[in-house]
């Protein structure tokens, strides 16, 4: 049966010839742009959110933070950069006690994961100050900071002096849930079938050739890769993962005073039984 959400819409308008779409130049994102790789434009999390906003892209592949504060964009049904515990690439690095913790250095590059940290941080009762990573150079020479991304990955395997705060897996401890990081943002007014149906069958091709896309990208060593994109990240958005999206949504409507919106998701015509 197709996923199923009361917050789903099916939307069927004529199609366009080109369509504008952003992803992030990171590992875990490969399979989400099989067969379209020359057609993306690459961009960090946060730069592919301005973008989207400012009417320079159709559809990105940004953080599930950006369409909780923008009623705007709809989320492709069924796909997502996703975990179910640890997730190797999204982590607090800290040379000191949690409940030490004074200051966090963060990645700017993601709000979702400062919105998570600060989540995960609150449940137990810390609110540290967060401030702007300004360079990854300097992040080994600092007590405690939050790192995404292949940048993260690269950090970790360089053995730093920090113990490792999954928050994958901090997540999934604390809810029992999976997190879903990224997500296929559309603006409303771009939903068009030809570019659902072009997001969903890039995953199709994606999962089909998974072995194949990690055996060839350089990124890391190859057995990293295989551990990496082949099990610790998963790419669908079920009724599991949407549960833990509203998990999140409540949750952060505790710790901030603005807006949080419901998400809202759109199935591609082609889904079929899943």
């Amino acid at each position: 049966m197709e996923p199923s959400s009361d917050r789903s819409v099916c939307i069927q308008t004529p199609p366009v010839e080109t369509f504008r779409i952003g992803s992030v130049p990171y590992l875990n994102a490969i399979p989400l742009t099989a067969g379209m790789e020359h057609q993306v434009v690459l961009a960090p999390p946060s730069q592919l959110a301005g973008m989207l906003q400012h009417e320079m892209l159709d559809a990105a592949l940004v953080s599930i933070i950006e369409p909780l504060l923008n009623p705007g964009y709809l989320i492709l049904d069924g796909v997502a950069v996703a975990s179910d515990g640890p997730v190797l690439s999204v982590y607090l690095a800290t040379k000191v006690p949690l409940e030490s913790i004074k200051v966090v250095h963060c990645d700017p590059a993601s709000l979702t994961s400062l919105s998570l940290l600060r989540v995960l941080l609150a449940a137990k009762g810390l609110t540290p100050e967060f401030r702007p990573l300004q360079d990854y150079q300097g992040a080994m020479g600092l007590d405690s900071v939050l790192l995404i991304g292949d940048p993260a990955i690269t950090f970790r395997q360089q053995n730093p002096p920090h113990q490792l705060w999954d928050l994958g897996q901090a997540w999934q401890e604390l809810t029992g849930l999976p997190f879903v990081y990224a997500v296929w943002a559309i603006r409303e007014s771009q939903v068009q079938t030809d570019l659902l149906k072009k997001l969903w069958d890039a995953k199709q091709l994606g999962m089909k050739q998974l072995d194949t896309l990690v055996a060839k990208d350089p990124r890391f060593d190859l057995s990293f890769r295989k551990s990496y994109v082949g099990s610790a990240i998963h790419y669908d958005l079920g009724e599991k993962e949407k549960k833990g999206v509203t998990t999140f949504v409540d949750q952060l409507r505790n710790l901030v005073d603005g807006p949080i919106f419901d998400p809202r998701f759109v199935q591609a015509s082609t889904h079929g039984d899943r």
